[in-house]
């Protein structure tokens, strides 16, 4: 369980045949996009590459070049000799990912939350880097390794997404570095960001007009929240990766310095999202009252209970840490 540094891993990965690729529950572009890049990096040094996540590969996502290449875990256990997790802060946001491993692999883990406890044998966590994308992207370049424009596209899409367009705090002039070294590496920004920012089904305009009318402010306005029943679910034909981004329009009105996104699971269980507007909140710290963890500005976390009550819980939380101040 120690912190090294990507040479390190890159040594440690010599002589390693079958490595596997993986990354959390509920993926986003830096969890695909990371993935495949890493995938493609080690395929090109020789190792045989498999790349699993939990939910296989979400048609929101499958424009992402190379996206076949991510799969359902095999239904029958699978040995390798190395398991590169990524983006991912806690071993059991993989998912059905750890039963799908049978044996003792090297454990290595690349990740940028700071909620990240550290679970694999050698870990590179980096938190001051927006998105795992760009410790990927920085280590590839220190280390003279081709990106070629599959890769670059990949990682120019995890990047740009967990920094919400390179407007997020966390955002740095090394970001924008790297995101321009990326474009002259083969990334077609136009198009990427069509594919990213303006293909959304129908369905999910639907959920966005549902959070409208029924967003809540709380704590003298500081809080908007929403919820999604299981009910809702059914009534609109949404599916999970629909949910992703509705939250920061809750987050965008002003005044509002925290939004929490509650969605209802089956087995009385409920997703937390939440979001917040600047450094004076710690949404990381939040999280982490309920078993989650994160990022300062974006947490989440998955709490047994009633739904109502949960909800009511967790925003009074929220307010008493406002409160503080």
């Amino acid at each position: 369980m120690r912190n090294v540094a990507f040479p390190e891993i890159r040594e440690s990965l010599k002589g390693r045949k079958r490595v596997l690729v993986a990354s959390h529950l509920r993926p986003d572009a830096d969890a695909y996009g990371s993935t495949i890049a890493a995938a493609l990096w080690l395929a090109s040094e020789g190792h045989e590459v498999t790349a699993w996540n939990a939910d296989g590969m979400l048609s929101k996502f499958s424009f992402l070049p190379s996206s076949e290449i991510v799969k359902s875990p095999s239904a029958i256990p699978v040995s390798f000799d190395a398991v590169l997790s990524l983006d991912t802060s806690v071993k059991n946001r993989l998912g059905s990912v750890i039963d799908s491993i049978e044996g003792a692999p090297l454990w290595i883990c690349i990740d940028h939350h700071k909620s990240n406890d550290g679970y694999a044998d050698l870990n590179l966590i980096d938190s001051s880097r927006p998105a795992t994308g760009q410790i990927l992207a920085e280590s590839f370049l220190e280390s003279g390794i081709t990106i070629t424009p599959e890769m670059a596209t990949n990682l120019f899409a995890a990047i740009s997404t967990d920094t919400g367009s390179f407007r997020y705090e966390g955002t740095t002039d090394r970001t924008y570095d790297v995101a321009a070294e990326l474009i002259r590496r083969g990334v077609n920004v136009a198009e990427l960001s069509r594919s990213l920012y303006e293909s959304q089904p129908r369905r999910r305009l639907e959920l966005l007009k549902l959070a409208l009318v029924n967003s809540r402010f709380d704590c003298d306005d500081q809080v908007a929240s929403f919820s999604l029943t299981l009910q809702d679910v059914a009534k609109l034909g949404v599916i999970p990766e629909d949910n992703e981004g509705i939250i920061d329009h809750l987050r965008s009105v002003e005044g509002v310095k925290v939004a929490a996104f509650f969605e209802e699971l089956p087995g009385e269980m409920v997703r937390l999202s939440l979001r917040s507007k600047d450094a004076s909140f710690d949404a990381c710290a939040l999280c982490m009252k309920f078993g989650g963890g994160g990022h300062a500005m974006a947490s989440g976390a998955r709490i047994k209970g009633d739904f109502t009550q949960v909800q009511e819980m967790v925003l009074n939380a929220i307010c008493d840490d406002l409160h503080k101040d």
